[in-house]
């Protein structure tokens, strides 16, 4: 296993950083990847993490398996007619943070969003539980302090503490919402304890139930997109889709979003705001089939096209 703290040299400024022959990429060895973070517009964060779930396991090992998945995809994509190895992506080595340590954890992850933010680039990172969105989410809001957080999840992730910590993959928008104090849209939400429907009602949030869309009627998306600031970071945990879907996560809750609604959400998010970083988690592979991981990393591609890709609100 790689000393996470080996990490750092990939983002060095120094000519010579090239990819290595055992790095796991974007697209595999098909040339999706620039060869140097210099040159690329978009960096993938793999955060392989995962510290005590509620349900299902194997969320650490999910990025692996979406990177995998992804060598099997075509680079037309297929709404834009666009080749979108154009757009530069570049792949870091995998950060394989102690789960024994979640505050440990979490400053890793930081860290390495930090440093990929601060050198201009659009970062995707792929988990790994959601906790690992606490990080880079506080890397982002340093960068940008107007920024505004879109999650797509079935859980309002808002408990304080759950399973003896407050930086458990429960307790994600608890952290954004009240400890990084930014303003947060939760959409296909489906799965609410009385402690998070509490903490709505005081904080007067307005989640966007799954069981209030309706499924012939998009506006929706426009409300969410309206109550975002310019500056947006996008966190899906995959489980935001319907597991007829995405059946390949930790906590398969019926009635979710379908593929097409999560693309729709996504096209008019870069069409109206600026997203500067976004994350893909709770992956968790189901053996003998690939449609999980092969889904996850579509969606990949859909936010390098629609929310990162230069002609974009980008500028």
């Amino acid at each position: 296993m790689m000393d996470p703290h080996d990490i750092r040299r990939v983002w060095s400024n120094e000519n010579d950083v090239m990819l290595t022959e055992d790095r796991p990429l974007f697209f595999g060895e098909s040339g999706a990847c620039v060869d140097r973070i210099e040159a690329a517009s978009v960096v993938i964060l793999p955060l392989c993490y995962e510290h005590a779930v509620s349900y299902g396991t194997g969320t650490r090992e999910g990025p692996l398996h979406l990177l995998e998945a992804s060598a099997q995809l075509e680079v037309m994509d297929e709404e834009t007619f666009r080749d979108w190895r154009d757009i530069g992506i570049f792949t870091v080595e995998p950060l394989w943070p102690d789960p024994e340590n979640p505050e440990r954890a979490v400053e890793e992850m930081y860290s390495s969003a930090l440093t990929v933010l601060q050198q201009g680039k659009r970062l995707l990172c792929l988990g790994g539980d959601h906790a690992v969105s606490i990080g880079p989410i506080r890397a982002a809001s340093e960068m940008y302090p107007d920024i505004g957080v879109l999650q797509i999840d079935a859980h309002l992730d808002l408990r304080n503490t759950w399973n003896g910590s407050p930086l458990n993959h429960a307790c994600v928008m608890r952290r954004v919402v009240e400890d990084m104090k930014l303003p947060t849209v939760q959409v296909g939400i489906r799965s609410v304890s009385p402690e998070e429907h509490r903490f709505v009602l005081e904080k007067g949030l307005r989640p966007i139930y799954a069981a209030g869309i309706d499924p012939f009627d998009d506006s929706w998306m426009d409300e969410a997109i309206d109550r975002l600031p310019e500056h947006v970071y996008v966190t899906i945990d995959l489980d935001g889709l319907d597991p007829s879907v995405m059946p390949g996560v930790g906590t398969p809750e019926p009635g979710g979003l379908s593929y097409r609604q999560i693309l729709a959400l996504l096209r008019r998010l870069g069409e109206k705001r600026r997203v500067v970083a976004a994350d893909i988690n709770e992956l968790s592979k189901i053996p003998h089939t690939q449609v999980s991981e092969f889904t996850a990393a579509k969606i990949a591609v859909k936010i390098f096209v629609h929310c990162f890709a230069p002609s974009n609100r980008s500028s």
